[in-house]
């Protein structure tokens, strides 16, 4: 739940600076002072909202880390590699917006995930009910990885992380555990949550066809079932769920109108409901719509 915090910052708001690239050299340090002044004050921003909503209701501790790697079946890691890879991207968005040197631009703004997360990381090392995890410092590492490796490799994000829900029969249950509403159940209910790798055809695979759609994705997802509680200690029946579905790349798709356009790059790293194939306990289910 605070990872949304931090997400819907940087998210939101990094659209209203990626909608147009181009710069003029006498706007450029109007440009690195109005990027100077957004990142200080989201920063800020981010860090007193972190502590009012979350931090100063719970007692603090000297700094120690925890080991949480099978927590929630991993689902949790998932959702770090996923926060950071979305602040990366629409961070290198922002750099290039402000003229930023185009591999600066890259390795400042697609770390930008990895940094704000790990702020949050030390702040929960310092708190008694948590504490550092070595291994979300990893997943927010290699968010951050899938972003810059892209740009620099292949100059585009042909493979982006995405994200879909659907309310799960457990959070019926347990509404304090997996949240009281659906603003909350989407980042606190891992049952209901799966992590899609939506992979673009055309750039994967070079489709040398003009009338190819080029928006056209196709998608591997991960979902997991049955947790009561983060780990596996009342044996809960807990099991893993691959998906095998298309996807559509909401932000290959161009319009005149500048509010679709950053209408697109918010959802677009939602998964689009299509006929989707799920594989569990060795058995293949077809779903005529998965979301």
């Amino acid at each position: 739940m605070r990872l949304f915090y931090v997400f819907l910052i940087l998210l939101s708001n990094n659209n209203l600076f990626s909608t147009n690239f181009s710069i003029n050299p006498k706007e450029k340090n109007k440009k690195l002072n109005q990027l100077i002044l957004y990142e200080v004050g989201t920063y800020s921003l981010g860090l007193v909202a972190m502590n009012e909503l979350w931090y100063k209701n719970y007692p603090k501790s000297n700094f120690h880390f925890i080991n949480d790697n099978s927590s929630w079946l991993q689902m949790d890691k998932m959702g770090h590699m996923a926060t950071s890879y979305y602040s990366g991207v629409n961070g290198i968005k922002l750099y290039r917006w402000a003229g930023i040197d185009e591999k600066k631009a890259i390795w400042i703004g697609g770390l930008r995930g990895t940094f704000y997360n790990s702020i949050i990381e030390i702040l929960d090392g310092f708190s008694e009910n948590w504490g550092a995890s070595i291994g979300d410092f990893a997943s927010n590492s290699f968010g951050s990885f899938i972003a810059i490796s892209q740009e620099l490799y292949w100059k585009e994000q042909g493979i982006l992380i995405k994200y879909s829900y659907s309310r799960s029969d457990l959070s019926y249950q347990n509404s304090e555990l997996f949240g009281d509403n659906f603003f909350q159940r989407t980042f606190k209910d891992y049952n209901g949550q799966t992590y899609w790798i939506s992979m673009n055809i055309n750039s994967m695979f070079r489709v040398d066809n003009s009338q190819f759609p080029d928006w056209l994705n196709l998608a591997l997802g991960h979902s997991a079932k049955g947790m009561t509680s983060p780990n596996n200690t009342t044996n809960d029946g807990r099991y893993r769920q691959f998906f095998l579905s298309f996807d559509i790349d909401l932000m290959r798709i161009k319009s005149k109108n500048k509010i679709l356009n950053v209408l697109s790059n918010v959802f677009g790293y939602i998964k689009i409901p299509f006929p989707t194939i799920e594989y569990t306990n060795n058995q293949f289910t077809l779903h005529p719509i998965y979301f």
